[in-house]
């Protein structure tokens, strides 16, 4: 038996379930509960949109047409700092158990029942993780039970709806289905990471690549055979599916999970030829469409609820779940389409972890505001579930890694973030080679960053404050910096139980940063 099909049946698996909380003393039913809309998008990069979240308006801002996302701004509140996983699966996980990677141990992305995506690396053998994602268990040897967001929002009344890409559990696993962590309705998502085509007369089926058809999107065969791009098939039944929940006079959680903008990159053809016109390449163009649709169905949802009176009392959340593609897949040049981040998806580098956020609720965040405030994906699961109406002392019961934004988003800061510790935990290969691809861990706090690297047992430090681009490694010349940011790394990893590879040629596990080994006495 296959180290991956033990860890099933004894290793560490996550439950998501009510049955521990069950909300004794939940909030009063009379409470009148914002509706919910979170807008993800696959693989958008930091600077994918017109609106700017850098410090000035660069060239790539100018590149793309996001009039939706820039209303949402001047709607709401931005912020500039908002950081996630650096691949998929990881970072939904995170969202809908409220836990950082290194505690559920979805620490890549999953796609098939029992088996690991991790490829082969010449020094690091890598731990037993997390490979069938969020599910139940029986019998494990460790079991985190956690309660799934959408699972938590049905129990104080809420329709909680998805629609689009899930990637939360592998295939024949009960995660792969969102409806068992608490969704009411399924539409479009299962195990696969991506769609198997974008377009409708592909039948969004991975057929015509000749590609494994567990990519097939599920759900929409009205659809199949029609000029229409998915991006917008999901659009329309998100928009039916949520009027179902108004028919009904019910706050509605709407998980709105584009596969956009993920290979296999297709020409939206509503949008295409002004980027053609631009003179970008075709790859480029392509992608630039896709984004284009994108923010067309956050300007659908938009309108739609304008139209319905629902903007009043609706809290929504535009994000991406990593950052942008650019290793590989893209044109130009590699590990320069997030600049002035370095590199991209994979990457514990900025281009890889930092995402656009923007956060909109009339009434209760002022129009036109900022915050570069660091914030990280698990931080949403709270604070979703304050704005639905439970307690500080429910939300706690959780175990919840997260921090909610909360007071942020109402112009009050209550809490001291400034040394707030954000940790990433990476104990995996991904594929490609670049700038901060590799098994890693990291941690930031406050202006520093520091990036333990697994295979050679090395750091990189970076003040994010001088050197947003990450040239100037500074772990040789600022060595209290390493060892106080190693410290908290090494406890902080400890603490939440994460895996680390084992070195191939010792046969022992990669050392906790903050160990005196050879690597960690040569930078002090």
């Amino acid at each position: 038996m296959s180290p991956y099909a033990f860890r099933a049946l004894t290793g560490f698996l996550l439950l998501c379930t009510v049955s521990r909380l069950q909300l004794s003393g939940a909030a009063e039913p009379s409470i009148d509960r914002p509706n919910i809309v979170f807008f993800l998008v696959d693989d958008m990069g930091w600077q994918d949109t017109s609106v700017a979240f850098h410090s000035q308006q660069t060239d790539l801002n100018l590149r793309y047409r996001t009039p939706a996302m820039e209303r949402l701004a001047a709607e709401g509140m931005k912020f500039t700092q908002a950081y996630a996983c650096s691949v998929c699966s990881p970072t939904r996980v995170s969202l809908m158990t409220g836990f950082n990677a290194a505690r559920h141990r979805v620490t890549n992305w999953t796609l098939k029942k029992n088996a690991t995506n991790d490829r082969p690396h010449p020094q690091l053998e890598f731990p037993s993780w997390n490979v069938n994602g969020i599910g139940p268990s029986v019998g494990t040897e460790r079991t985190i039970h956690a309660e799934c967001l959408p699972a938590l929002l049905r129990s104080v009344g809420y329709r909680t709806i998805h629609v689009g890409k899930a990637h939360f559990g592998a295939a024949n696993t009960p995660g792969a289905d969102p409806r068992n962590i608490g969704f009411d309705v399924n539409i479009a998502g299962h195990a696969a990471g991506g769609p198997g085509s974008f377009l409708g007369t592909q039948n969004f089926s991975a057929a015509w690549r000749k590609g494994d058809r567990i990519w097939d999107v599920p759900h929409l065969e009205k659809y199949h055979g029609t000029d229409i791009f998915l991006t917008d098939a999901l659009t329309q039944e998100a928009i039916r599916e949520t009027q179902l929940a108004l028919d009904r006079e019910q706050p509605f959680f709407l998980y709105l999970s584009h596969y956009a903008v993920h290979v296999p990159f297709a020409e939206d053809k509503r949008f295409l030829q002004r980027y053609l016109d631009a003179g970008l390449d075709r790859t480029e163009a392509m992608y630039a469409s896709m984004v284009e649709g994108m923010d067309d169905s956050l300007g659908r949802i938009l309108a739609f609820l304008d139209r319905q009176g629902r903007l009043e009392n609706t809290l929504i959340v535009f994000m991406s779940d990593n950052g942008g593609l650019s290793a590989s897949g893209r044109g130009g040049r590699r590990h320069t389409h997030n600049r002035p981040l370095s590199s991209g998806k994979g990457s514990a580098h900025e281009g890889g972890i930092r995402v656009p956020m923007i956060v909109s609720w009339r009434g209760r965040v002022d129009f036109a505001t900022e915050s570069a405030q660091p914030v990280i994906i698990e931080d949403l699961f709270p604070t979703l579930l304050e704005a639905a109406g439970l307690s500080s002392t429910q939300i706690a019961a959780t175990g919840t890694d997260g921090m909610s934004i909360m007071d942020l988003l109402n112009g009050k800061p209550e809490k001291d973030r400034s040394a707030r510790p954000l940790i990433w935990h990476f104990p995996n290969h991904w594929g490609p080679t670049g700038p901060g691809i590799g098994p890693s861990s990291s941690i930031r706090m406050g202006a520093w960053k520091l990036i333990w690297y697994h295979a050679n047992q090395s750091f990189e430090l970076f003040n994010l404050d001088k050197d947003l681009a990450e040239r100037t490694n500074l772990a040789s010349t600022e060595s209290d910096h390493v060892r106080r940011l190693a410290s908290e790394l090494g406890r902080r990893l400890r603490s939440m139980g994460a895996q680390m590879p084992t070195v191939r040629e010792t046969g022992k596990a990669v050392p906790w940063p903050d160990r005196l080994s050879a690597a960690f006495q040569e930078q002090e």
